[in-house]
C-alpha cells in the first residue's frame, strides 16, 4: 500500500503537510474519503505493487479527481465538463449547463452515499502522456434528480489520456467514454453485471 502523508489519505497526495498551508479548500478543510476507500479496497480488481508504474497512474489519477473537486484554484471545477451532451434539453437526465460544482457534486454524494470508487485497470503508456482504462463504480443508493435509488452498481469503463509536466502535475486530461449509457443506468437497475460492463465503451467519447 502507498504510503501516506501524516494525516493524510492513503491514495492521494497533496491533501495534508507543510505545502498545503495555504490551499483554500471548497468547503473549508479536506475531504475525508474513508468511506469511497473501503468500497474501493472490497471491490477493486486490481491491486497494483507499491512503486509501480500503475500505482503511481492510480494515485496520479485520484489526486487529481481529489483537487478538480475539492480545490478552489483548480479550472475546470467538477464532473460538469465531463458529462456535456449535445441531447435537447427537455431529453436530458442530467444537465451539467444549469448545475454548478456544488450542485453537481450535492447531486451525486446523494445518489452515491458510498462514494465513487476508481480504479486503473492498464497503463498503456508513461510520461509525458500517460494512457491508461480506468474503472469508475458506485451503488445508487439515493435519489437521482427525482428517480428513486434502485440499490445496485452503477459502473462504467473509460480511456484517459493525462498530459504531464516533468514533476507529474496533470496539465491536461482527456476521457473517452459512452456517458449516456452511465447516465442512464439511475434511471434502472443494470440487468446483469456483464451488460453494465459492456455499457461503457472504453474507446467511444460521448457527444
Amino acid at each position: 500500500m502507498a504510503s501516506t502523508e501524516t494525516g493524510g489519505d492513503k491514495y492521494r497526495s497533496f491533501m495534508h503537510g507543510e505545502g498545503e498551508k495555504n490551499t483554500v479548500w471548497r468547503h473549508g478543510a479536506p475531504p475525508n474519503y474513508d468511506i469511497v476507500n473501503k468500497l474501493f479496497e472490497e471491490e477493486r480488481t486490481k491491486e497494483w505493487p507499491d512503486g509501480s508504474l500503475e500505482e503511481k497512474v492510480q494515485r496520479l489519477l485520484k489526486t487529481w479527481e481529489m483537487e478538480m473537486i475539492h480545490k478552489e484554484w483548480t479550472a475546470i471545477g467538477g464532473y460538469n465538463a465531463f458529462l456535456a451532451t449535445k441531447l435537447p434539453p427537455e431529453h436530458r437526465i442530467y444537465d451539467p449547463d444549469k448545475e454548478t460544482v456544488d450542485s453537481g457534486m450535492s447531486t451525486f454524494l446523494t445518489a452515491f452515499p458510498r462514494g465513487f470508487a476508481i480504479e486503473v485497470l492498464d497503463v498503456y503508456s508513461g510520461p509525458p502522456r500517460v494512457a491508461f482504462k480506468f474503472r469508475h463504480w458506485g451503488y445508487m443508493e439515493g435519489p437521482f434528480k427525482g428517480h428513486p435509488p434502485h440499490g445496485q452498481r452503477v459502473e462504467f469503463f473509460g480511456v484517459c489520456v493525462f498530459h504531464v509536466d516533468e514533476e507529474m502535475k496533470v496539465e491536461k486530461a482527456e476521457y473517452f467514454y459512452e456517458r449516456g449509457n452511465f447516465l442512464a443506468s439511475f434511471l434502472s437497475a443494470p440487468a446483469t453485471a456483464a451488460a453494465a460492463s459492456a455499457s461503457g465503451c472504453p474507446v467511444m467519447r460521448g457527444n
